[in-house]
């Protein structure tokens, strides 16, 4: 190909295709010379020299450039690899704007910018061939009136899940499909979510990812995807049609779908780091490009080599959101997901280590601020993983609005209370009404607490019953991999059995579980599989296992079918009765005058919860009762509403427990609606005064009946 270059513009970043010619700009501002770089079917590489250069960005069209090709840069500069310059023109490097991304990460010497015997020395080895490449992308989807949902947050039941391992066992899926875009937007996917009770799916990472050099060494892979590489691209192993852009339709359909089936789509995005690791690792993008603007240093008195970058993240690098450029293309990122991919949120990885100014974090910083302040982007949901890898980073309950934020210390609290190792009763009674220790005093609501009891990173549910420890030996670590900090209860039996009264238990410590997270205060997530009794045969860091380990196994000869009846029985009540998924703070007091209070704790006794009693240590047992008549939260027109009064019933202990249904005028009688007690099923009729005898480890929600409600 010997095609012109002209001199083009500036913006937007990234390939932008029309009929006349196609424009690449790319930022690079201590490069001396920057090349587009196409690259035929067969590999042969065109290079085409950008001669323009304005505000630190390279940038030129080339006429006959048809949508599908694919393309790199190379950029040549200083090399001083101390000072953050690390330029080498035999990188072939993609582009940081790239729409879709074409072909793999092949481990060798050719991939790192430096000789690696020694790092202080520039690499001669070629990197094409060895290194995915950016797409030309023209896409003209019709997306038919397609709109985000914009569902209220009290309204939102999260459902954790990954893209490849939730269907690629699916029997109902044909096979070409599984474990694909095309796959997870299909009827039998959104069919079954719609039956469980979900209202939206949060994907594990989907931008464009690479496995780490050590993995592809030992012959692995990354399977979660927390290794970015494009933050624009969906990621091409995910694609079933090819990858020269279809994977950018395929996702675009999938949201489609998700959408016309009521079903939101939130992003686990990692823009914290990239996959280019520490400072020996390999340039892949933006390494080649801006080293020292995109990466956070340490102090400018340190130059050690092996210390140039500071790293809050585990994983080598931080990304350096206080630069203007980088700042830049992670808002550019986020607006482009929303905008022209429709999703609906995003949930941030490890969010304090892009909160820092300097190396502090801060709330009123870069990054927050113009995220709050963007008429895009602060209508969106926003989750934050509040945390890093660093001492200082754990922030759970500083975000500001819009911030939600991920709650570990509600999976920790009712980890404990239903495996019978509580240190008291109060902590639980203030997570299931919705952690106001930690949010009510920013003026944020309940919802802002995204409650969860497992996620990706960790033990599963059934596993969490099952295995008092980890059992990694597969990731090939010698089982040092993964938290030991599991708060798991084998009951009685590490690992798989047969006995009957353990899995009697299992059974009942995993539905009290999920109905709690179900009907607490706050956003229920669940993790995908966890309602099927889903099993990594006790491995807590399957992050490397792209295989039966990880995936979801929908065969229903070892399914826990009961934990999806239960699931889906709770997230039905929850979503019928707004008394259950309030957005104001119960204040223990009555709503409307001759109420009852809108929240009361009920000890077993029958009586209201003393101040002795919430610091008897030894109490596992507790009622929690909630007035639905009047809420505190008005109708669209300022209107009272008016809902049933519940009583959940919680017995954390390892002895049966006899309760007393208080005596008052708000509850004279109901019935069982939910229960995981067997000698309570749903239906039992119940009246107030009457004694209960509530079963070891069972939970029991009780409805008032209509005429005694209010």
């Amino acid at each position: 190909m010997n095609a012109p270059t002209w001199p083009g513009r500036h913006w937007p970043l990234g390939a932008t295709w029309s009929e006349e010619s196609t424009n690449f700009a790319v930022h690079a501002p201590a490069a001396t010379a920057v090349w587009i770089c196409l690259v035929d079917d067969e590999g042969v590489e065109t290079r085409l020299q950008l001669t323009e250069h304005r505000l630190g960005i390279w940038h030129g069209a080339v006429p006959g450039v048809p949508p599908g090709t694919r393309y790199g840069f190379r950029a040549d500069g200083p090399w001083d690899p101390a000072g953050g310059l690390r330029f080498n023109p035999e990188k072939l490097l993609l582009d940081p704007y790239a729409r879709a991304v074409s072909g793999v990460l092949e481990a060798g010497p050719a991939i790192f910018s430096h000789d690696l015997d020694d790092p202080t020395v520039r690499s001669g080895l070629d990197s094409a061939g060895s290194v995915p490449l950016g797409v030309v992308v023209h896409d003209d989807f019709d997306w038919g009136g397609d709109a985000l949902l914009r569902r209220r947050w009290r309204d939102t039941v999260i459902y954790e899940l990954h893209t490849r391992g939730f269907t690629k066992l699916h029997d109902r899926i044909p096979a070409e499909l599984r474990g694909t875009y095309a796959g997870l937007g299909h009827e039998v996917v959104t069919s079954y979510l719609n039956d469980l009770g979900v209202t939206a799916v949060e994907l594990l990472p989907v931008h464009q990812f690479v496995p780490e050099t050590g993995l592809l060494e030992r012959g692995t892979t990354n399977y979660w995807g927390y290794n970015s590489l494009g933050f624009f691209a969906p990621h091409n192993g995910y694609a079933a049609g090819g990858d020269r852009g279809q994977q950018v339709t395929e996702f675009k359909q999938m949201v489609r779908n998700f959408h016309a089936a009521g079903i939101e789509v939130i992003l686990d995005v990692v823009y914290n780091h990239t996959a280019e690791g520490g400072p020996t690792g390999p340039t892949l993008s933006w390494r080649g490009l801006d080293d020292r603007g995109f990466y956070r240093r340490v102090a400018a008195e340190d130059d050690a080599f092996d210390d140039t970058y500071w790293d809050v993240t585990g994983c080598g690098n931080t990304v350096n959101s206080g630069d203007p450029n980088a700042l830049r293309l992670i808002l550019d990122s986020l607006r482009y997901w929303v905008t022209e991919m429709h999703v609906d949120g995003f949930r941030f990885d490890l969010m304090s280590a892009i909160t820092r100014s300097g190396y502090d974090v801060d709330m009123h910083g870069h990054l927050l601020t113009t995220i709050s302040q963007d008429p895009v982007l602060r209508h969106v949901k926003l989750i934050a993983e509040p945390w890093d890898a660093s001492m200082d980073g754990y922030r759970v309950g500083q975000y500001p609005p819009p911030w939600v934020e991920w709650n570990d210390q509600y999976r920790d609290t009712m980890r404990d209370f239903w495996r019978g190792r509580s240190d008291g009763i109060r902590t639980v009674a203030t997570r299931l009404a919705g952690s106001a220790d930690l949010y009510a005093d920013d003026g944020r609501s309940p919802y802002a607490s995204v409650n969860f009891i497992t996620a990706h990173d960790g033990f599963t549910l059934r596993d969490l019953v099952s295995y008092d420890a980890k059992h990694n030996e597969a990731n090939g670590e010698e089982n040092r991999d993964g938290t030991d900090n599991n708060r798991s209860w084998n009951c009685g039996v590490e690992g798989e059995t047969d006995d009957e009264a353990v899995l009697t238990t299992r059974h009942r410590v995993a539905a009290n579980l999920l109905a709690s997270l179900c009907l607490s205060n706050g956003v229920p997530m669940l993790t995908a599989g966890d309602e099927r009794g889903r099993t990594q045969g006790g491995n807590n860091n399957p992050f490397c296992q792209d295989n039966e380990i990880s995936w979801v196994d929908w065969s229903a000869k070892d399914a826990w079918l009961d934990l999806f009846e239960i699931t889906r029985a709770a997230l039905r009540i929850r979503r019928e009765h707004p008394a259950l998924r309030q957005r104001h703070w119960f204040e223990g007091r009555p709503t409307a005058p001759g109420a009852p209070p809108d929240l009361s704790w009920i000890h077993p006794t029958g009586r209201e919860m003393s101040t002795d009693d919430w610091h008897d240590d030894l109490l596992r047992v507790i009622g929690m009762f909630v007035s639905g008549s009047p809420l505190r939260s008005p109708g669209p027109h300022g209107e009272a509403q008016h809902d049933a009064s519940f009583l959940l019933w919680l017995n954390g202990s390892e002895q049966s427990s006899t309760c007393q249904l208080p005596r008052n005028k708000w509850i004279q009688s109901g019935s069982v609606v939910l229960s995981t007690d067997p000698l309570l099923p749903s239906g039992t009729q119940v009246f107030a005064g009457e004694t209960i005898a509530l079963a070891s480890h069972s939970l029991v929600l009780l409805q008032a009946d209509a005429e005694h409600s209010s």
